[in-house]
């Protein structure tokens, strides 16, 4: 049975500010990975070295701009969840004080897969926060046990 990772954060900052965090290359490596290779349309390709360790890799299979954007996602040289088999989505709601992000990870194959992803993505959406807040965090790190 594939399981799910789902939260919501708030952060302070508008959608389009939010958008282009998670969209624009430059911007996507202040608060997630080393480096990054992205085409936000649909079709085009996500990729992001995260922690300067491992390599996820996916497409984009929806793009509209503030608001949704989805991408299937793995990592290369895994087996147990390779590139293209899970999916990422996230909605932009826009609120009085900045934006909440709506955030889900499915697809993934176990509860040990599951629980690890979401470790990852608490650390790396904390720094978003932090980011789109106009805070600053420490250039990315190698993590351990992700």
């Amino acid at each position: 049975m594939a399981e799910s990772v789902y939260t919501e954060i708030e952060v302070a900052a508008p959608q389009a500010t939010v958008f282009a965090l998670l969209t624009d290359p430059d911007q996507i490596v202040r608060w997630i990975g080393t480096e990054a290779n992205l085409d936000a349309t649909p079709g085009g390709l996500f990729l992001v070295n995260v922690g300067g360790r491992h390599m996820a890799r996916g497409e984009f299979t929806e793009v509209i701009p503030v608001h949704r954007l989805a991408y299937s996602f793995g990592w290369e040289d895994n087996e147990t969840v390779p590139p293209g088999s899970s999916h990422v989505e996230i909605d932009l709601i826009a609120r009085d004080a900045g934006t909440l992000i709506r955030f889900t990870h499915s697809g993934l194959p176990n509860a040990k897969e599951r629980d690890s992803h979401r470790r990852g993505w608490e650390h790396y959406l904390s720094r978003l926060k932090i980011t789109a807040d106009g805070g600053h965090v420490d250039p990315d790190v190698p993590m351990k046990n992700m």
